[in-house]
């Protein structure tokens, strides 16, 4: 356990050092998956996470599998609302954060390549996620969107589990 935590408020600390840490840690992901964590970049969680709870295999492992369900979670919730209520009405949410240039942009992405795009926008910086909407409104099959999306937010976290572990190595 890194020894910052000593410099966090208690109610704080005592949540992250109880077993509802990874409850807690699922919530961020399912926040995260629905495009609704605005105020942390989500390249951070992994790497946090791994900072609060120790970098062993098992730890590795049970935070990959956090994120990857969580994130998976929350991005088939927005998958869902986007086909039931639609393009327009997701522009004029407050909540969605996405202007319809880049809405375009991105369902261009997917008319172009098809599913196939889902997973690989969901391993890159700056697209994860932004296929869901797309792939909604095209009525792509609930299973086969769940299944991409989860493959993609694993390459992504996992690279940046990797990164973290490669970087507590060397220090």
């Amino acid at each position: 356990m890194v020894t910052s935590l000593g410099t966090m408020p208690p109610y704080l600390r005592d949540l992250l050092t109880s077993d509802l840490a990874f409850v807690a840690l699922f919530v961020v992901f399912v926040l995260e998956g629905a495009m609704l964590m605005y105020f942390m970049p989500s390249e951070l969680i992994v790497p946090g996470a791994l900072a609060l709870f120790g970098a062993t295999p098992t730890q590795v492992a049970a935070v990959l599998a956090v994120a990857v369900i969580g994130a998976t979670v929350g991005q088939y919730l927005l998958f869902r609302l986007a086909r039931r209520v639609g393009r327009e009405y997701l522009l004029e949410s407050r909540w969605f954060r996405v202007s319809d240039d880049r809405l375009g942009r991105f369902e261009g992405w997917f008319d172009r390549w098809g599913p196939f795009v889902v997973p690989i926008s969901n391993a890159l910086l700056f697209t994860r996620g932004m296929l869901t909407v797309p792939a909604g409104l095209a009525d792509l099959e609930t299973r086969r969107f769940v299944a991409l999306s989860a493959l993609g937010t694993l390459a992504f976290e996992s690279a940046l589990a990797g990164l973290y572990v490669l970087a507590d190595l060397t220090l």
